[in-house]
């Protein structure tokens, strides 16, 4: 029968002591032991197939190494995905395990779920929301750390990650504006939602910012897909005094205005040029010309959510943070000079 390798046999075979072994293969005591011992320690714990009793090391310190990431909808679209990614990679640098589940918006199922994770005792759990919105939280999340990613409350105790939804506009509209274009129209969303807000507020903020006219008549509230986008685009185009310049609350919209000025003869970027939200690369990177769009920072959200989490499971005191993450622009083809 094979002997089962312990930590004693790492720290004999890597010539060291089991206390440094210990602290070498613990994420977070891995700091007190210099980095080439560190890496020494690991690569022989590889070799012999050594595996940390993860339920041992709970017991000792009453956590299970498991978190929760309850979520809406993310799990079930292309768009937010790599919030889950991001989560997962910061709960597996500390050694914690994620647990995902995805209610579909049933708030019936959400509270299973949540009383489920907590039966397998889950030490905090991150609360998701496939878009920026507003939250109340479930009564079951009261006694357990919890982290908002992409979502707030007004309880400020609460730490959260949200875009910073008004600079990712102003950057969207600065890129217009830095390619010659003074008349802009704006594809918007209707939803009563901190993102509608927040993109309108800074598509003013960098109107204002070059002396730019704020045109109420080139700014439209509709449905934020390609169906909306389109309709509302031709609304816009066929102005006597179209705008040549588009910024769009999302991607898909951003599609729709695609082809709502394929629909009216006009050339992207040469008679209209069109700038998106998202960095969904199934539509922005597959548009011809290539959609410039500012990327909505999903995976950087997913990472900080679960690093503040466990940062607040292993220092309760921390005082709670609200967060903002700024949102790059990603420059393809479809931004040029507006026409003659």
């Amino acid at each position: 029968m094979a002997t089962k390798i312990g930590i004693r046999e790492v720290a004999k075979a890597a010539g060291v002591s089991v206390t440094t072994v210990s602290h070498a293969l613990n994420d977070a005591t891995s700091s007190r032991v210099n980095p080439q011992t560190q890496q020494h320690v690991r690569a022989v714990a590889k070799d012999l197939g050594y595996a940390p009793n993860r339920l041992a090391s709970g017991l000792r310190n009453q956590r299970s190494q498991i978190l929760g990431l309850v979520s809406d909808e993310i799990t079930t679209t292309p768009f937010a995905g790599a919030m889950i990614r991001g989560a997962q990679d910061a709960a597996y640098e500390r050694g914690y395990v994620l647990m995902v589940v995805n209610s579909g918006r049933d708030l019936e199922l959400e509270h299973r779920e949540i009383r489920t994770l907590q039966q397998h005792q889950v030490d905090g759990i991150v609360y998701a929301r496939m878009y920026h919105q507003g939250v109340s939280l479930p009564e079951e999340l009261g006694t357990l750390p919890t982290v908002l990613l992409d979502a707030v409350t007004v309880d400020r105790s609460i730490s959260s990650v949200v875009p910073d939804e008004v600079t990712a506009a102003e950057t969207a509209v600065e890129a217009l504006v830095k390619a010659g274009h003074t008349r802009i129209g704006m594809l918007g969303n209707g939803d009563d939602i901190p993102a509608t807000h927040g993109r309108l507020q800074g598509f003013r903020n960098a109107l204002a910012r070059h002396g730019l006219r704020f045109h109420s008549e080139l700014v439209t509230a509709g449905v934020a897909d390609t169906q909306g986008g389109r309709e509302a685009a031709l609304e816009l185009l066929r102005r006597p005094e179209r705008p040549t310049g588009l910024f769009c609350f999302s991607d898909r919209v951003a599609m729709g205005a695609y082809q709502a000025a394929a629909a009216l003869g006009l050339r992207i970027p040469e008679d209209v040029s069109i700038v998106g939200t998202d960095n969904l690369e199934l539509i922005a990177a597959a548009l011809w010309p290539g959609l410039t769009t500012v990327a909505l920072p999903h995976y950087e959200m997913g990472r900080w959510a679960v690093t503040r989490l466990l940062d607040d499971i292993e220092g309760p005191e921390t005082a709670a943070v609200q967060e903002k993450f700024s949102c790059p622009l990603i420059e393809r083809g479809s931004v040029g000079p507006p026409p003659d």
